[in-house]
């Protein structure tokens, strides 16, 4: 049975590992999310995000909604996260350019300096976290005359971040 600092570490650990997410803004594009790769900068949150100008988040962005939220699986779906917190326009050269690799790269024509260019910043607030396990495993211990759901007791946390 996992802690809730065990479950933190764990999904940070995963993040790193496979950091691609579908992120979007709560109460707007009738909740519509979209795969995006984040650039993590340290340990923890906040989260960073390379896209351009004319992205759809950009522009509810630019109408005034900024209430996030990103939900995560870990590559081998025994790690599931919904994470909820601001998200902003980060303008600091200093942050594009210490973020900035060949992956990103890839995206944009004209390199760091590239017009279209827009950093998103995710501060990460609170998360809801579950350790999986498999459906196969779920049914042999059915079969097996226990309860599955037993299985999960220590396995969710709620978590600041």
């Amino acid at each position: 049975m996992a802690n809730e600092q065990e479950i933190e570490a764990r999904f940070w650990k995963e993040l790193k590992a496979s950091p691609f997410v579908m992120l979007g803004l709560q109460g707007d594009r009738d909740g519509h999310t979209q795969p995006m790769t984040a650039q993590l900068d340290g340990d923890g949150g906040p989260l960073y995000f390379f896209t351009t100008q004319d992205n759809g988040l950009v522009k509810a962005l630019e109408r005034g909604s900024q209430r996030a939220i990103a939900t995560f699986t870990a590559k081998g779906h025994d790690l599931f996260a919904s994470v909820h917190g601001a998200l902003n326009e980060d303008k600091d050269r200093g942050t594009i350019d210490r973020l900035w690799n060949a992956h990103v790269e890839a995206w944009y024509e004209g390199g760091r300096n590239d017009p279209r260019i827009c950093l998103l910043r995710f501060d990460t607030e609170k998360a809801q976290i579950w350790l999986g396990g498999n459906s196969i495993g779920a049914m042999i211990t059915r079969l097996l005359g226990r309860d599955p759901k037993d299985a999960y007791q220590g396995k969710t946390a709620e978590v600041a971040l």
